[in-house]
């Protein structure tokens, strides 16, 4: 089978302390922007941290980040509410944003964690105050990402018993 970064994406908690090039960074986030969006409502906002305090201070207040400890970079991902049609959809345009940008660092040779954040309100508001986010923008996950110092092999999850057809029985 050749290379494929759906199925080679693997969360990452171990990183090398090379930094992710911004060409990088910019074809990542250009990727969450290509991500469906209900409505075409694109309410998608980004923070990219690289500051190493910045890094290290967040599993201060995440409690599943510790990675940040090693990885030489995370991208929070916000949604602006203010405007949209539908705004119940949201957490699914930021979904596949997040999602986005895991598949394309995995073909980048990168790797990423996915830590959520909304809907815990301790979690965004911690991440509003630490990074200045104003209080309409809704913090919505954070991705750790780097050169991974770990591999780990492609994810075996297909379960046939899931699958129904034209109904649930």
């Amino acid at each position: 089978m050749s290379f494929d970064p759906v199925f080679a994406r693997r969360s990452i908690r171990r990183y090398k302390p090379d930094a992710v090039p911004a060409e990088k960074v910019t074809t990542l986030l250009e990727a969450a922007m290509a991500a469906p969006s209900a409505h075409n409502q694109q309410p998608w906002e980004f923070v990219v941290i690289d500051d190493r305090a910045i890094l290290d201070a967040i599993p201060d207040v995440h409690p599943y980040s510790k990675m940040l400890h090693e990885a030489p970079l995370a991208i929070l991902v916000c949604a602006r509410l203010e405007g949209l049609s539908s705004p119940d959809f949201f957490p699914q345009d930021c979904a596949a944003a997040t999602e986005n940008i895991l598949v394309e660092a995995a073909a980048q040779g990168l790797g990423t964690v996915w830590m959520g954040i909304y809907p815990k309100e301790p979690l965004m508001t911690a991440m509003r105050k630490m990074l200045h986010v104003p209080d309409e923008i809704v913090p919505f996950s954070l991705i750790a990402v780097g050169y991974g110092a770990e591999e780990k092999a492609p994810s075996k999850r297909y379960d046939p018993a899931r699958i129904h057809h034209n109904s649930w029985t």
